[in-house]
């Protein structure tokens, strides 16, 4: 049985197939589009879930959520404040009366550009449902709590939940307009950063700051309850009646004006960073507490955009309310499109689910397009690419001691990841042991700003090693400290410097990946997972006796992370990258033709 679950027509638009209940293939469209956060409807990732599946004929398509629901909340929203609220009611309601309403017709009209069959059954499951089994029916927990936290689905914007074999059910809800995500992307927004894309920078400005704002935070903008439901004094806020997420009473309450986007970075955005940060771990804290009390169930599973904070993540593994946790690596919209594939297979159609309590059913995330050697050869040679083919065995030993020289090496390799995280696929990589590798990535290759973090990959049989970590975290979800005996103490005058001399300093033996409160994003690699990731980083253990390396994804700032050869090597031709391996192919820079490029190339990719 062929089922496709959709998600689109907000941002991180996404496709993904089962096949008798196996996830085959899943995507975002913004590889495809080049389009970062790509809202449109998929057609690019369908017809690869497709092709990736073998199949024209679909039993069902699941949509992600149920739009006349969500039109419903964006009308009785607007009546509730008018006669505020005109403006973003007349930019949202043309759009959902010549575009959102009528997904039927556009999934059938897709299907039939595709080649495919029109589906016998089209599904909608709310939102939260969507992003609560692609939580737990991919986890490896025969039963567990469920917790979904995002900005806003039709009306919910968290659940919880409780999954027992193949069955899902929601229990309790908080509604819009009280949001954590919302809250969070509020003060993404204030701090200059773009919201639905800036969050993750604001969790890792976060430790620059002292949370000096967190209790007005908690006296002015919210009621928590002890269960971690709240509401949200909507005064402060404009997301509701106005176009923006906060307002002028905002700005009163936090000494002045939202910064400008690309402003420079002052002491006041650190700390906002550290105080909603901190606001939002003890939120997710009391969640969690509830959950543990009101289902008895001892693992966690956790999806939707605030699940992606993997600092709270971490802080909610140690807090040992839950034996386990389990984190959809796709946790925001773009896992919809699974979440709702697995709904149907599971809670609509009733199949048995499968879960041993070790194994997760993501096949580490890599359920993109792969490109074959052959096809690469053929490509290089049809460009005029200078290169050099390596053999399986030569290829992880030669590629660990470019990087050993210290030079920076983009990945290409196997089948591309779904989620936001390049998991050692579509990955740039470095030595996470030299101090200037941090402050090259940033400034030279992604041409993002300084004080931004960067992730270790490490062998999973290492990562107690280095990290005070006890367990995997294959998907880079949870944040952990350096272990003590590597790291190196303090001089004293840490809070007096600047952000880009603060992040530059040594902190630890393997001072790239370490940030400036010893913690760091730890992604663990297994030989089961990604053998030849493994392999490279078994041979650069072997080679300089550390089994870690710098990860980031294979993009520059503002653009989606590489799809394609063609999109690798433009990439590293306008970076400082300084070697390609495209599958078992090495590109030299040095050695490559003069690259050609449009002056204002940038302009392309909007900030975020």
């Amino acid at each position: 049985m062929n089922i496709l679950g959709i998600s689109c027509y907000y941002h991180d638009s996404a496709a993904a197939i089962l096949v008798d209940g196996r996830i085959v293939a899943a995507a975002q469209e913004e590889r495809f589009t080049r389009k970062k956060h790509d809202a449109d409807f998929p057609d690019n990732a369908v017809r690869y879930c497709l092709a990736e599946a073998g199949v024209t004929k679909l039993d069902a398509v699941a949509f992600y959520d149920k739009p006349i629901l969500k039109f419903h909340r964006i009308l009785e929203t607007s009546l509730a404040v008018a006669p505020k609220g005109l403006a973003p009611f007349m930019q949202a309601v043309p759009l959902w009366l010549r575009e959102k309403l009528w997904i039927e017709p556009a999934i059938l009209s897709a299907l039939e550009a595709c080649g495919a069959e029109a589906p016998n059954e089209l599904y909608y499951p709310e939102h939260h449902e969507s992003h609560a089994a692609s939580a737990f029916y991919p986890s490896p927990f025969q039963d567990a709590a469920v917790l979904t936290l995002d900005g806003v689905g039709e009306w919910a914007t968290a659940t919880l939940g409780v999954g027992e074999g193949h069955k899902l059910k929601l229990l309790q809800s908080l509604d819009f307009p009280h949001s954590l995500g919302l809250l969070y992307s509020a003060f993404t927004y204030f701090c200059g950063f773009r919201v639905n894309s800036g969050e993750y920078k604001l969790m890792g400005l976060a430790p620059y700051g002292k949370p000096i704002y967190a209790q007005t935070i908690l006296d002015k903008l919210l009621d928590l309850r002890a269960d971690g439901s709240f509401r949200l004094h909507l005064d402060y806020f404009g997301y509701v009646d106005g176009l923006t997420m906060t307002n002028r009473k905002f700005a009163d309450l936090f000494g002045g004006p939202a910064r400008a986007p690309e402003a420079k970075m002052t002491q006041r955005e650190c700390d906002l960073a550290a105080s909603i940060q901190e606001v939002t771990e003890r939120i997710v804290l009391a969640m969690a507490r509830h959950a543990r009390e009101m289902t008895g169930k001892t693992q966690l599973c956790l999806a939707g955009g605030v699940a992606l904070n993997c600092v709270a993540n971490g802080k909610l593994l140690r807090s040992k309310i839950f034996d386990d946790i389990w984190i959809q690596p796709a946790a925001g919209d773009a896992g919809g499109a699974l979440g709702a594939a697995l709904a149907v297979w599971h809670n609509v159609l009733g199949q048995p689910r499968h879960a041993d309590g070790q194994h997760d059913a993501m096949e580490g995330a890599y359920l993109g397009p792969q490109f074959a050697d052959a096809d690469v050869r053929e490509w290089l040679n049809a460009k005029g690419y200078p290169h050099r083919e390596l053999t399986d065995a030569q290829w992880p030993v030669e590629i660990a001691a470019l990087i050993a020289a210290e030079h920076v090496v983009g990945l290409c390799q196997g089948r591309m990841e779904f989620g936001p995280r390049a998991l050692g696929n579509r990955s740039i990589v470095g030595d996470a042991r030299s101090p200037k590798m941090q402050s090259v990535m940033n400034l030279k290759i992604k041409f993002r700003e300084s004080f931004r973090p960067f992730a270790p990959s490490v062998l999973e049989e290492r990562i107690g090693d280095f990290f005070d970590l006890d367990r995997p975290s294959p998907y880079m979800l949870l944040v952990a400290d350096v272990v003590a005996g590597r790291r190196l103490p303090e001089q004293g005058d840490e809070q007096t410097l600047d952000p880009q001399t603060r992040v530059n300093r040594p902190r630890s033996d393997v001072p790239a990946i370490t940030h400036v409160d010893y913690s760091a994003r730890v992604q663990s690699v297994s030989a089961q997972t990604n053998p030849r990731y493994h392999a490279l980083l078994a041979a650069f253990e072997l080679q300089t006796g550390y089994g870690m390396l710098i990860n980031t994804s294979f993009n520059v700032r503002g653009e989606p992370i590489i799809c394609t050869p063609d999109d690798a090597y433009r990439c590293f031709m306008r970076s400082e990258i300084d070697y390609l391996s495209v599958g078992n192919f090495v590109l030299e820079k040095k050695a490559q033709p003069r690259w050609q490029e449009r002056e204002n190339w940038r302009d392309e990719f909007k900030l975020d």
